[in-house]
């Protein structure tokens, strides 16, 4: 096999399709090399300017030297560095030393490696989250306004996907936007409980630090809240081993793992209607749903979130298990396994947000075909309602009821042994028994009858309970959005 040339060269390299195929570019900086090493810059700025202020022998000329090199970063030298020390974080301190040699010899001053690994990795996610919240929100949004549009629309609830009771369209949306609502929560919930590791030394007893201000304490303390606040966090892990506690980890990646849950389920619900042909997802005009039939409307954006909802649910399992094996004060076991799953945990759901935003401003309904599956049941569901009129035009209950059972029963069978259409209504407009209620049946298979409170409680919930938890999103709700692919 020949070599590939340069051009070549990035085609002949796996590249994750979470990033070349699908995820955002915003989602895709935050987890990039040129956002990881520059905050950690940023972190060693923080903590030089924060320990100058406390009483440090640090220059002014030392931390404008460092403030102009912060996006100066020479990556092949840093590469080259790193596969002569075998560490990453040494390697980014000389190639920051080699841009500011007035201030090389303060860079990483008391600190250890986690003071820009696992403070980095803390305002990563807290910045992942703040990425997800809005495009959790579009979705919601986009959502309600499907279910307030077809609030009043009935269809044929499923139960163990058999036919129950009649329902709305739009009170059906609203099962999925409950579960989205609550994942807002959730993910509003983690990245609010996030802390700053802020600034612990090496196994979390500010040890370089103390000696630094020799011996003061409340030097210590005050480093550590002004570097937090620095970063933008208003508080600070109290104690920590050399990292973070990786129970926060498994708090992150357990929302995401929830979110990744309802996703599937709206989404596996959005294929089965496909199915019925009540409700499909977009399919553009060129768009082709089979390379051998023509004719197919695959949901392949459904199946798409389902597909990748799947691996964010497993994503979880990773930092359960690394939590569970941190020794003592921390081990390196945890590292290459964080680098892989956190990253695709945020890359993953900020994928499946946005295809299923695409999928909500474009949802098909077809209330011919939902009319015609409720002809189809609404029959048998009407034999209650039947029996109460027959009752209260004076006949007898038990009578009644014998009648009805014969009658389902003989339109059932044309049904499933024959393959024709119900014709159970037919077979009461025949039967002289039924005539005190001949004028009756269309009010009494009115579908409207059967849907309880539905339009009801549309309208309560989306006012009550979605329109409300959207109102600090309302600016970024933004326009439609496409997919790349």
């Amino acid at each position: 096999m020949a070599t590939p040339g340069a051009e070549e060269d990035a085609l002949a390299r796996y590249r994750s399709p979470l990033v070349s195929r699908y995820a955002s570019a915003e989602m895709g900086f935050n987890f990039s090399e040129r956002k990881k090493f520059g905050t950690w810059r940023r972190l060693w700025l923080y903590l030089a300017q924060a320990e100058k202020s406390l009483g440090l022998p640090i220059t002014d000329e030392q931390i404008k030297e460092m403030e102009a090199n912060l996006d100066n970063i020479d990556f092949k030298m840093a590469a080259e560095e790193e596969k002569k020390l075998r560490h990453d974080v040494m390697a980014h301190v000389h190639t920051f030393a080699h841009c500011c040699p007035k201030a090389a010899a303060i860079i990483h001053l008391g600190a250890t490696s986690c003071y820009v690994g696992d403070n980095t990795d803390l305002i990563v996610l807290r910045d992942g989250f703040n990425l997800l919240l809005p495009k959790l929100a579009r979705v919601i949004s986009r959502l309600a306004d499907f279910a307030e549009k077809y609030a009043d629309l009935p269809t044929l609830g499923f139960t163990h996907y058999q036919p129950a009771q009649l329902t709305t369209v739009g009170k059906r949306c609203c099962l999925w936007i409950q579960d989205l609502c609550m994942d807002l929560q959730n993910l509003e919930r983690a990245r609010d409980d996030l802390r700053f590791r802020g600034v612990k030394g090496t196994t979390g007893t500010q040890a370089s630090f103390l000696q630094l201000f020799e011996g003061d304490h409340s030097k210590v303390e005050e480093l550590d809240r002004l570097v937090t606040a620095k970063a933008g966090f208003k508080r600070a892990y109290m104690v920590t081993g050399q990292t973070y506690s990786r129970k926060v980890d498994i708090e992150v990646l357990s929302v995401l793992a929830s979110l990744g849950a309802s996703i599937h389920k709206i989404c596996t619900d959005i294929r089965l209607l496909a199915n019925l042909k009540e409700i499909e997802e977009p399919f553009e005009k060129d768009q082709i749903g089979s390379s051998a039939m023509p004719y197919k409307r695959n949901p392949m954006r459904s199946e798409r979130c389902c597909s990748l909802a799947r691996h964010l649910m497993t994503l979880v399992l990773d930092p359960l298990q690394t939590a569970s094996v941190q020794w003592f004060e921390r081990t390196l076991d945890d590292s290459a396994n964080r680098r892989v799953c956190l990253a695709e945990a945020f890359l993953t759901a900020d994928i499946i947000l946005s295809t299923l935003q695409n999928i909500s401003e474009g949802l098909v309904v077809y209330p011919k075909v939902i009319e015609r599956r409720i002809r189809q049941e609404l029959p048998f569901m009407a034999t209650e309602n039947i029996i109460m009129a027959m009752v209260k035009a004076g006949g007898n209950r038990q009578d009644c009821h014998e009648k009805i059972r014969v009658l389902s029963q003989q339109a059932a069978a044309v049904v499933k042994q024959e393959g024709g259409d119900n014709d159970f209504i037919d077979r009461v407009r025949a039967d002289p028994y039924f005539s005190p209620i001949h004028k009756q049946l269309e009010s009494l298979l009115d579908p409207s009858s059967f849907t309880g409170r539905a339009p009801q409680q549309v309208a309560k919930f989306l006012k009550e309970e979605v329109r409300p938890v959207l109102i600090p999103y309302q600016s970024k709700m933004g326009g439609k959005i496409e997919l790349a692919l």
